[in-house]
């Protein structure tokens, strides 16, 4: 399955995929910018890696607990791209995290750990 993970929580933004049996991963700095260019960083890395949003089958987003305007943008874009392409939805946590193991996260979705549709953010105080 074609998996796309994002995550914002914390002071970087990072977009992991698998797609097509190949791992692609991008980080970007967390700011006010990069925040509002997000979708713009997202197509722009789909164009890198020649990832079809067709072809994604889920969405996994970080809700938190982190830093609000990340958490925000990134669950918004999320969404959009859920509604849009028709992509099952998938939130997780920050303590779900091994490290930066992205790949625990697809093999939690995987197997069914992960809430379809539900995204409960979590700020940091």
């Amino acid at each position: 399955m074609n998996f796309l993970v994002i995550d914002g929580a914390q002071d970087k933004i990072i977009f992991f995929s698998i797609f097509n049996n190949n791992s692609y991963h991008k980080t970007i700095k967390a700011n006010k910018n990069n925040n509002e260019k997000l979708s713009m960083e997202l197509f722009k890395f789909f164009e890198e890696n020649s990832i079809k949003q067709s072809k994604l089958k889920n969405i996994i987003v970080n809700q938190g607990p982190g830093k609000f305007s990340g958490i925000r943008s990134t669950i918004a874009v999320a969404k959009a791209l859920s509604i849009t392409n028709k992509l099952d939805l998938y939130g997780f946590n920050s303590n779900d995290l091994n490290g930066a193991n992205y790949d625990h996260i697809v093999n939690l979705c995987k197997k069914g750990t992960l809430i379809k549709n539900l995204i409960n953010p979590v700020y940091s105080s």
